[in-house]
């Protein structure tokens, strides 16, 4: 409370002087007092300080109590009501809360109604210039603290946009608790203001705290030489120092005499300028100031309007002949520190200078100071940087934030890459979303994957592995994978928003393995239908050539100079007639024409026959799948089925199980309640039970399987099925077994997705970096960023293989198995050849004297015709 009083006493004396030193003829002078607390000390420390002075002619001293629920009218009576009409009014409100319907501090709005003259603490709650057009504003001023000049410090240094979080520290030499609003309004700076408490072990339990909870790697401490020496004691007891965390010191004590019972830290201190050897009294200015002022007349009284109402024409016309500003600013004085009060219409500053310097000490022993310029409010930069310092000395020394993250391997979310030089890296859509994150955020990190490689499952005495596990051991600060959003992981550790679409369970199967010949066209008939075709053929082509031979009527009988049906011409005439040549002329007996016209309509239905089951065969044998979703897989017991063992997919299936095992248990003792009555127990008598099953059976298959312990293990058995038939099909993530197809053109996604979960990243529980992370992912999905990753990583990735499509198999016959036809062209063309050189080496062999005479043109004239 001593404290308080002495705070107290420094702000009321300093307004005191300042204002009942102007000579005003109105005697005695009756002052009303506003503040926020009903303390007795704000009263009894104002009357003390005016005490300083026999030249002050005190009439009344009056407090008016602002609570938050009080109305303009309600304030406005009591600062009226006193014996007398106010001669001053000192406002020291902190008007957080307290605002007029125009968004204007209630006792400001009175005073400018009214027409009051008053001097306001408060220099960030003044009346804004279009609302105080009917009133001089000489007569509202505003005074400026310790604590407002320290405000500017912390403000300006976050001007300079090289901080996003900061942690403002302060003891009882200065109060900074009224200032949280407007200490970095319009900056995107997080930050929080406490008050230190008096020992080490306090003040390193509050550090901590702020950067356990809050995330807070920036502080600014104000306070006496005491204070800052038990911080910097605290902060490396709590090993707060290093590149991890910047700290910002400002006090007004004698920074030579600055010590640190310290190993190593590095600090940056703006302490003051010119320090004299006595230390200064604020409580006790200088009382010859009142003999300089010589400021002509003030009115003998003021006149005020009613509350509620506005003043008149006289009343506005009195005040403008009078200046409370100008009147004080021709008052030599000193504020704070023994320097100069410049105090203008809208604000007010202390004349201060500090030095600023960049201090490290090692083992108690301060090694280095680098002066890196000074700061001041009446300068118009605020801050003068001394050569070789700039904003990038600032932007330097903030805290680098490093995160320690916890990560999974999950192609291409997350991968392993071997640099050059043998080295390891992680790459993936993961990584860079990380990365896109720490620009927008400025922090550093540090990854490493999860010792069992898991993502996280809860077991049976409620204890958790993988990287979940890494969260709660507090190992790591973000958990950066496809993770999926579930319920018992929420109880344990914070998601932030989703970074990718609704993930699902997928299965993962042997793509069919098709038989292809190129003569595969021939096993479209089985064996014994084909040497039946052959077998028919030579049988018509004989009896065709034996009824030419016997029928008396055959052109071979009868001389006729036609085609003789020989055994050659026979044979040709049969396997041209299943052709769309035709067999050419026809035998002339009718028994050779029945053979030929039965062999005919033989030859139309084989062709017909071959032509439709040659198409349907290729086609059907293609989509051969037996298995077309998980309700396939529960229905048959050749395939083997599994999920990775201590996967969310396992977590699935052995949760659905349990759900559908208490369900039959709450209607089997539904059931069997003897407390129901008999319709009741009819109703649920039924003889076969209503809910599925499927789940339990799912379950059972599973456990029998022998679950995969590792994805790779899956896929290996994946793909040592023998076919669609039998087997094995694996359960994971969809988006596992989506990238498992694409790298491997031989497995195939069956059925749709089930049980789609979002993905997130996961942080401590608690964390503050679940705002920040989410707020950065959201401004990376208004940027489409998240797109950019989706298409880099999925679509245009090198490394994924673009397998066909079964859809696209299915369009066409391809050449592997009807390439056969193409070789039989090439055996024929072949067996002419050699034919063609049989004919002439048989007849230069047999045939010598034969010649071929050649055919010669002759000029065919019209005949001449006898008329006699």
């Amino acid at each position: 409370m001593a404290k308080i009083q002495k705070w107290l006493k420094i702000r009321f004396v300093g307004i005191a002087f300042l204002l009942l030193k102007v000579p005003i003829y109105a005697k005695p002078i009756h002052v009303v007092v506003t503040t926020d607390t009903s303390d007795e000390n704000v009263i009894n420390t104002f009357r003390e300080a005016l005490t300083y002075s026999s030249t002050i002619d005190i009439g009344s001293v009056t407090e008016v109590k602002v609570d938050s629920s009080d109305t303009e009218e309600t304030v406005c009576k009591q600062i009226m009501s006193g014996p007398q009409k106010p001669t001053v009014l000192i406002d020291v409100t902190f008007d957080r809360y307290r605002k007029s319907t125009e968004n204007i501090p209630i006792v400001k709005k009175i005073a400018q109604n009214l027409g009051i003259p008053t001097v306001t603490t408060n220099r960030n709650q003044l009346i804004p210039e279009e609302s105080s057009r009917t009133v001089n504003t000489g007569f509202l001023v505003p005074v400026s603290s310790f604590a407002d000049v320290i405000s500017d410090v912390i403000s300006d240094v976050a001007s300079l946009d090289v901080i996003k979080t900061c942690g403002i520290l302060h003891d009882d030499s200065i109060a900074l608790e009224d200032k949280y609003s407007t200490l970095l309004e319009n900056k995107p700076i997080r930050h929080v203001i406490r008050k230190l408490k008096e020992t080490e072990e306090e003040i390193g339990e509050t550090i901590n705290n702020l950067y356990k909870y809050s995330g807070i790697v920036n502080f600014f401490v104000i306070g006496n030489l005491s204070t800052i020496n038990k911080t910097l004691a605290a902060a490396v007891s709590k090993r707060m120092t290093g590149k991890g965390y910047s700290w910002f010191f400002v006090t007004k004590d004698d920074a030579r005499r600055l010590t640190c019972n310290c190993s190593s830290i590095n600090f940056m201190l703006f302490s003051l300028q010119e320090i004299k050897p006595k230390e200064v009294d604020d409580s006790v200015p200088t009382q010859a100031l009142s003999r300089q002022l010589d400021l002509g007349s003030w009115p003998t009284t003021l006149d005020y309007p009613e509350c509620g109402m506005t003043m008149n024409e006289k009343q506005n016309d009195q005040r403008k002949k009078t200046d409370l500003l100008s009147a004080i600013n021709q008052v030599s004085r000193e504020g704070v520190y023994n320097r100069p009060l410049i105090i203008t219409n809208k604000t007010s500053y202390r004349e201060v200078i500090l030095n600023i310097a960049i201090i490290e000490i090692i083992n108690n022993q301060r090694v280095t100071e680098q002066k890196v310029g000074v700061w001041s409010p009446g300068y118009p930069e605020r801050i003068v940087f001394n050569d070789g310092f700039s904003k990038k000395t600032f932007d330097d020394f903030k805290a680098v934030i490093i995160y320690k993250i916890t990560t999974v391997v999950q192609p291409p979310f997350v991968q392993k890459v071997t640099r050059t030089d043998g080295s390891e890296e992680f790459q993936g859509y993961c990584i860079d979303l990380i990365n896109n994150m720490k620009k927008i955020l400025q922090f550093e990190f540090e990854i490493s994957e999860s010792p069992d490689k898991m993502f996280g499952i809860m077991n049976a005495s409620g204890g958790w592995n993988g990287m979940i596990k890494e969260l709660i051991d507090k190992k790591a600060d973000i958990a950066l994978a496809p993770l999926s959003v579930m319920a018992e992981r929420e109880t344990v550790v914070d998601f932030t928003v989703p970074f990718y679409d609704l993930v699902g369970i997928s299965i993962l199967m042997k793509k069919p393995q098709v038989p292809s010949s190129i003569f595969k066209f021939l096993t479209v008939l089985e064996t014994n239908v084909w040497a039946s075709i052959i077998g028919a053929y030579f049988f018509t082509s004989f009896l065709m050539y034996a009824y030419e031979c016997f029928s008396p009527y055959s052109n071979r009988n009868n001389n006729q100079n036609a085609r003789e049906f020989n055994l050659k011409e026979c044979l040709w005439f049969c396997i041209t007639s299943l052709t769309p040549q035709g067999g050419g002329e026809a035998p002339r007996n009718l028994s050779g024409r029945l053979v030929a016209a039965t062999w005919w309509l033989f030859g139309f239905i084989i062709i017909a026959s071959y032509t439709a089951n040659l198409a349907a065969f290729l086609t059907v044998s293609r989509l051969d799948s037996p298995i077309t979703s998980l309700d396939d897989l529960a229905n048959q017991y050749k395939i083997k089925y599994a999920p990775q063992r201590g996967s969310s997919s396992q977590t699935y299936f052995e949760r659905m199980a349990y759900i559908e095992e208490r369900f039959y248990e709450i209607w089997k003792d539904m059931s069997l309640n003897d407390s129901l009555s008999i319709i009741e127990r009819t109703k649920l008598a039924v003889w076969d039970y209503p809910i599925s099953d499927k789940y339990t059976k799912i379950w059972l298959s599973i456990k029998e399987a022998n679950m995969p312990l590792t994805f790779e293990e899956g896929v290996r058995r994946v793909k040592e099925s023998k076919g669609s038939h039998e087997g094995f099909a694996f359960i994971a993530d969809s988006t596992q077994v989506k990238y498992a197809t694409f790298s491997d053109c031989d497995l195939q996604v069956i059925g749709d997705e089930f049980s789609r979960k979002p993905m997130a990243i996961a942080v401590q529980e608690g964390s503050y970096l679940r705002d920040q992370l989410s707020s950065a992912i959201l401004e990376l999905l208004n940027q489409r960023k998240l797109e950019e990753l989706k298409e880099k990583w999925w679509n245009t990735n090198s490394k994924l293989l673009a397998c066909e499509e079964s859809e696209e198999r299915n369009d066409g016959i391809g050449i592997e198995n009807i390439g056969g036809v193409f070789i039989v062209i090439g055996v024929g063309v072949v067996i002419a050849c050699l034919t063609l050189f049989a004919e002439h080496l048989y007849y230069k062999t047999f045939q010598p004297a034969t010649k071929i005479v050649p055919v010669k043109k002759y000029q065919i004239s019209s005949p001449k015709i006898n008329r006699y």
